[in-house]
């Protein structure tokens, strides 16, 4: 008699789909999060490393440095060249005159991010508005736009006196000029630049067949800017307002120095320098200072691209018509 065997019945999921579906989006929501997580920890590890090489420079490096011949090569290392990377945060609790260093940075600080955000925010008006106008008329995009460009040739640190003279005898509802909006116009001069040329990249970006289906459902030049262009831009945009952030800080610092207007880093940072002589823990930390405040206004703008992330990805983009 011969026992016969029987393979057991297999076994079939019964899932049902919104399950499935409720899994995989929680996969990729966790593979969001460890993504968002590296990119946290690459500034980290990147300010690590900075660190790293600093004390290794100051460690290896002669205090005198190294010279071939009459020529240096490597600069000097002393404490009055490049102090140890702890010596500048702890020169943040000494006294300067009624408060301490930090508060001086910060104070100062301050009031130079106030004139960043200003400056940013002219430029950016003025850029849009030149972008909106070349792509507008063609004939003004061929006259203007190789200005746009030989205007950033201009080195700032001449055109800083320049407007201030001119600001000195403007008066606005019978106000006078005040030596901050000379401040606010010398930075805005360094961001309307990446803006307008990132703008008009953006408003020129939609494909040709998406202009004429605009056109075909006799929508205007206004109807095609507000729901096409400008959409399409967006992406264009916000990376360029990221340049522009970085050029405000700039500008606002040359300014501070080339005006001699006192109140900000710029200023602060030439006053330290002045101190400098036996330890340059207090100049490294005002430069710093003007450093973290780039930083500080690119994550403002940042903030922009999170309230427009429906615009983030760039669509296809192929000669658009005017």
């Amino acid at each position: 008699m011969s026992a016969t065997t029987t393979d057991p019945p297999s076994r079939t999921s019964t899932e049902p789909p919104e399950f499935s579906f409720a899994r995989t989006a929680r996969t990729a929501r966790t593979a969001r999060a460890g993504r968002r997580g590296w990119r946290l920890l690459y500034p980290i590890v990147a300010f690590v490393l900075l660190i790293a090489i600093w004390e290794l420079v100051k460690a290896l490096v002669p205090a005198n440095g190294v010279s071939i011949g009459n020529q240096r090569v490597l600069p000097r290392t002393s404490d009055g060249a490049l102090p140890h990377s702890w010596a500048v945060l702890t020169v943040l609790g000494e006294r300067d005159g009624k408060t301490t260093v930090g508060a001086t940075l910060l104070r100062t600080a301050g009031f130079t991010l106030e004139l960043a955000l200003l400056a940013l925010a002219l430029g950016a008006v003025v850029g849009v508005a030149l972008a909106v106008l070349m792509q507008r008329f063609s004939w003004v995009e061929r006259g203007l736009l190789p200005y746009v460009i030989v205007s950033q040739t201009v080195p700032l640190i001449a055109l800083a006196p320049l407007v201030a003279g001119w600001g000195g005898k403007i008066v606005i509802a019978g106000r006078p000029w005040q030596p901050w909006m000379s401040i606010v116009v010398i930075a805005s001069y360094l961001v309307f630049f990446p803006v307008a040329i990132g703008t008009l990249r953006g408003l020129q970006s939609p494909a040709r067949a998406s202009v004429e289906l605009l056109h075909s459902c006799a929508a205007g030049w206004w109807a095609t800017l507000i729901h096409l262009r400008l959409p399409a831009a967006v992406p264009h945009i916000l990376p360029a307002l990221r340049l522009g952030a970085a050029a405000a800080v700039i500008g606002c610092v040359v300014a501070e120095i080339s005006t001699g207007t006192a109140g900000g880093i710029g200023r602060q940072i030439i006053v330290f320098s002045q101190q400098s002589t036996g330890n340059a823990a207090r100049l490294y930390a005002a430069v710093i200072a003007a450093a973290l405040l780039g930083v500080v206004l690119t994550g403002l703008v940042s903030l922009a691209e999170v309230l427009l992330r429906r615009y983030a990805r760039p669509g296809h983009t192929a000669g658009a018509a005017r």
